[in-house]
């Protein structure tokens, strides 16, 4: 997706302040620490528009200067702290997480769905059992997570068309679904039984369950996850062992936001 991307006719749109997101968003485990050149390549910006958003963002404090080259500062981790403090969910669903990763011996997580991608918002780590290093704020592709397909089950049908048209349903493993029929079947499938499981389809040797967390209006809000590898599990321990488990789990969560289970369950989903 071009990051610059805007609307001309939107009077109220500021595009310096997307310039300057483009910008502390280009910093990754590729780009930890990168040039302005580098930066200028992955935002599609000029090298003096760059410059200026650096220099800016220098002077307020998210990043610093060593040579050519540049990094974020600890003060950026205060945007993902204001997050937390204005969004009850995470503060309601540690000690769930908890619980839930004492019982499985699995991590637990909890995540939202932003565009294309999920974003972990809570999450209690057991073992590393993904190539990256999952924390609060790493996000992995929707279409090819439980997590994600929890989250499109219930999601409007032009947000299940803007995924897979952002996503294009692009293959992980040999095990991904890339067709899109069969892309929406899985989504039907994970309405009508409450859960989703996906084997393999991100990494190989991933297993995950996700079940949906609601608010107090019934709408889905968030996925809870739980995540093992095939050398430890099964699909079907997980369905007959843990979804059970995880069902509960979110159920509680849900009920600590405000959630009744005979409140009407928010939109009917993307279908």
């Amino acid at each position: 997706m071009d990051l610059m991307a805007t609307d001309t006719n939107d009077r109220d749109y500021i595009q310096s302040i997307e310039r300057g997101f483009a910008v502390l968003l280009a910093f990754d485990a590729e780009r930890a620490n990168p040039t302005l050149a580098d930066i200028a390549a992955a935002t599609q910006l000029s090298r003096p528009a760059v410059r200026r958003i650096l220099l800016t963002l220098q002077r307020l404090g998210y990043v610093q200067a060593n040579g050519r080259h540049w990094s974020l500062t600890p003060r950026v981790l205060s945007i993902g702290q204001h997050y937390s403090a204005t969004h009850g969910m995470t503060e309601v669903a540690q000690p769930h997480l908890l619980h839930l990763a004492e019982q499985t011996g699995e991590s637990a997580s909890l995540a939202a769905l932003d565009g294309a991608d999920v974003v972990y918002i809570a999450r209690v780590p057991v073992r590393r059992i993904m190539s990256i290093n999952v924390s609060i704020g790493t996000r992995v592709p929707a279409h090819a997570t439980s997590m994600g397909r929890v989250l499109l089950a219930w999601a409007s049908s032009e947000q299940v068309d803007e995924v897979i048209a952002e996503s294009g349903l692009r293959a992980y493993t040999p095990h991904t679904v890339t067709d899109e029929s069969e892309f929406r079947r899985e989504l039907r499938t994970v309405q009508e039984q409450g859960w989703s499981l996906v084997a393999e389809e991100l990494e190989l040797g991933l297993l995950s369950i996700s079940a949906p967390v609601r608010d107090q209006t019934g709408a889905v809000v968030a996925a809870l996850a739980s995540s093992t590898s095939s050398g430890r599990s099964d699909a079907a321990h997980l369905r007959t062992e843990v979804v059970p488990l995880l069902l509960r789990t979110a159920a509680r969560i849900s009920s600590d936001l405000g959630h009744r289970t005979n409140a009407r369950a928010g939109r009917d989903g993307f279908f």
